[in-house]
């Protein structure tokens, strides 16, 4: 029996996965993995039969990783899950800034109980006119699952689109449009774009690279929209790039003192994966992961350990092991094995940084004390051990 624990409320149709095999705890010493959407656990004290952590969700600030990592913790989120309930804000945040619409309907809220509405629109409307998207410039920086779905869509809406990503994955290069522009410096991004929209993770790389010496690069009247990351952005930089005209609006979905109320900002109370639907198909992909990893070791979409898939168990015995990635790994597990004549069935071995992971299966007999033994191992993190 496993138990798991929710530090949040978890979508029932998620946690409706688990199977008799699962039992929900209240106590979190007691559980087998946990489940996470924005509660930190920066300050938790870790217990060691915590096995893995999944984040219900891409970002994963809120989880000491690299402690997880050396404690053998596998740490998952689920990538592209809320991809769609993002676009979908990011799409309303460039509709937001190019035309008026949030002030427009305050006026009319202003005129309730005025009989001359109808005649006194006709001259107001002008000033929340705007313009149309159809034939502007929308630069798209990091083109991960959300990227690719915001960029494909400035196609779709008639923009010419600019897409920016040294790293961009295979599977997200053959889901962009044939359209998309691909640009080879941020510089030329910043130069060319009316709209430029940010879906990088916030990392020592990355954090405030959207600061006073980028702006200056944009053009005059260029709108930023930010729906990864608040510290993304440095916002002194932005005010003042606001306040000269610089830049035409700010759209972020991160409310912070600093930006709350702020002329030219458009501040979204972090709504961009609250739709049911993601909130639906990001604890259905946590559950998943997790229910794949305790069942038969398998890793996918975890952002401290590589990804590791030898499919279904079967009837062998699978030995799991976390350990830092060193060299003689690898000949001091085999060798343990050969010596008590265990047959190895297959096996597979991945790295990630400074860590990896081993798995191997076996289909002759394994001995009681073989998980203390290769616990003893230097350099061995965690060994997991399903009959």
């Amino acid at each position: 029996m496993y138990k798991y624990h929710c530090l949040n409320p978890i979508a029932k149709v998620g946690t409706d996965t688990f199977t008799g095999e699962y039992e929900e705890t209240p106590e979190i010493s007691q559980a087998d993995v946990i489940l996470v959407r924005s509660a930190s656990m920066r300050e938790m004290e870790w217990q060691e039969g915590t096995l893995a952590v999944a984040r219900a969700g891409a970002g994963v600030n809120n989880i000491p990783c690299d402690v997880c990592a050396e404690k053998g913790i596998v740490v998952f989120n689920t990538p592209g899950a809320n991809a769609n309930g993002v676009k979908e804000l990011v799409i309303a945040g460039m509709l937001l800034a190019s035309r008026d619409i949030v002030g427009g309907i305050r006026w009319v809220e202003e005129k309730e109980g005025s009989g001359n509405i109808a005649k006194e629109t006709e001259k107001a409307k002008k000033a929340f006119a705007g313009c149309e998207l159809v034939g502007k410039k929308l630069g798209v920086i990091g083109l991960g699952a959300i990227g690719v779905l915001v960029a494909n869509s400035g196609v779709h809406l008639g923009m010419e689109v600019y897409g920016y990503d040294p790293y961009v994955s295979v599977e997200s290069a053959w889901k962009l449009s044939r359209n998309i522009h691909h640009t080879r410096s941020l510089e030329e991004l910043f130069q060319d774009c009316d709209y430029i929209s940010v879906h990088v993770p916030a990392n020592e790389h990355t954090k405030g690279m959207i600061d006073a010496n980028a702006i200056r690069q944009m053009k005059q009247g260029v709108v930023i929209l930010n729906f990864s990351r608040d510290l993304l952005v440095k916002e002194e930089a932005m005010l003042e790039a606001m306040k000269e005209g610089k830049v035409r609006h700010y759209v972020t979905d991160f409310p912070t003192p600093m930006m709350a109320g702020a002329k030219g900002a458009i501040v979204i109370p972090h709504l961009g994966a609250s739709t049911e639907e993601a909130e639906d198909n990001c604890a259905k992909m946590a559950v998943q992961e997790l229910r794949s990893y305790l069942e038969h070791g398998n890793i996918k979409n975890s952002v401290n350990y590589p990804d590791c898939d030898m499919g279904f168990r079967g009837k062998n015995t699978r030995i799991l092991l976390l350990h830092h990635n060193v060299p003689n790994m690898i000949g001091q597990f085999t060798r343990i094995l050969a010596r008590d004549n265990m047959n190895i069935a297959d096996m597979a071995n991945k790295s990630k940084g400074g860590y990896a992971y081993t798995m191997i299966d076996i289909d002759t007999p394994v001995p009681e004390g073989l998980a203390e033994e290769l616990r003893n191992v230097p350099e061995v993190l965690k060994v997991r051990i399903i009959r």
